[in-house]
């Protein structure tokens, strides 16, 4: 490969892989929001023409929840999800079908396309159930290139990627919002930081290893659906403790819980079973819970 499009490469995914595909010496064109109506199936085809990319990795998501500043109705979620995780996806996947040339896909899904999971742990065969437009639009997105790969021969990889952090992480994630608490709390800015269900389980990975896992996928003779997980569960509070032990101090003094939070946050337990992707690419996460915590918790202290 020696060139390849991002869509999406100012996140936290993006970045990661773009630092990797540059230090390979690979060309990256990135297009970040605004960059490119995605929706416009004409001016998309215009990009792949003039780019020539050999891959492109979809990783644009629209993230909206409760605590956003913006309140939005559903329907307005909907709109804006939809012309993401599902319009712009189909104007590439056209525009790769209209151009003829062996460009392949990665589609950035979610384990939100589970909801309530009918199995536990979930893999590739499990029935989709979201719960959350997030999910319905992404869930949307992995049946759109199902249907590219089997009537059009479309190269469209997808992956059902669980949660995943790095020191790239936006700060609205709880991951970010323990890490950068905790340091906060350890430089005197401040006493506390308000959580919601501690006892949330969560299976959680670090995300250049799932960045190496996609890489591989795309290095296949097929494309194909997998899931991207480690398969560990960890509690919320399994989180705080080790962040905070990690700066000397006692989570237990400074983090309190915000009932509003529970109430608003669902209760699935999702856990993936990768087993399909590590039998194909012999992929297996190299970072520990510990050590993904505390790279993090040392970016956060550099940055000021």
């Amino acid at each position: 490969m020696n060139r390849c499009a991002i869509i999406g490469h100012r996140g936290q995914d993006g970045r990661i892989l773009s630092g990797i595909l540059q230090d390979r010496g690979v060309q990256v064109v990135g297009i970040g929001r605004g960059d490119l109506d995605l929706t416009d199936e004409t001016a998309v085809s215009a990009f792949i023409e003039k780019e020539k990319p050999d891959q492109i990795y979809y990783f644009a998501a629209f993230h909206h929840s409760s605590e956003d500043r913006e309140c939005l109705s559903d329907a307005e979620i909907f709109r804006r999800s939809s012309n993401v995780h599902l319009a712009g996806l189909v104007s590439i996947l056209e525009s790769i079908k209209i151009s003829g040339k062996p460009i392949r896909l990665f589609y950035a899904a979610s384990s939100h396309v589970f909801g309530e999971a009918a199995t536990l742990p979930q893999n590739e065969q499990t029935p989709f159930r979201p719960k959350n437009i997030y999910g319905i639009t992404k869930s949307a997105g992995i049946e759109s290139c199902r249907f590219y790969r089997e009537k059009h021969g479309v190269f469209a990889a997808t992956g059902i990627l669980y949660n995943h952090e790095s020191a790239f992480r936006s700060a609205k994630f709880v991951s970010q919002k323990i890490v950068r608490g905790a340091v906060d709390v350890s430089r005197g800015k401040t006493t506390s930081i308000s959580l919601g269900n501690l006892e949330a389980r969560i299976d959680w990975g670090y995300a250049p290893d799932f960045i190496e896992a996609m890489m591989l996928i795309m290095d296949q003779s097929s494309s194909d659906d997998y899931v991207i997980s480690t398969g560990v569960t960890h509690s919320v509070r399994e989180f705080a403790e080790i962040a905070f032990s990690q700066l000397g101090l006692d989570w237990k003094n400074h983090v309190t819980v915000d009932e509003s939070l529970i109430a608003r946050k669902a209760s699935e337990l999702l856990v993936g079973d990768s087993s399909k992707l590590r039998e194909r690419t012999d992929w297996k996460p190299k970072t520990s819970f510990a050590e993904m915590i505390s790279i993090m918790i040392k970016a956060a202290l550099h940055e000021d």
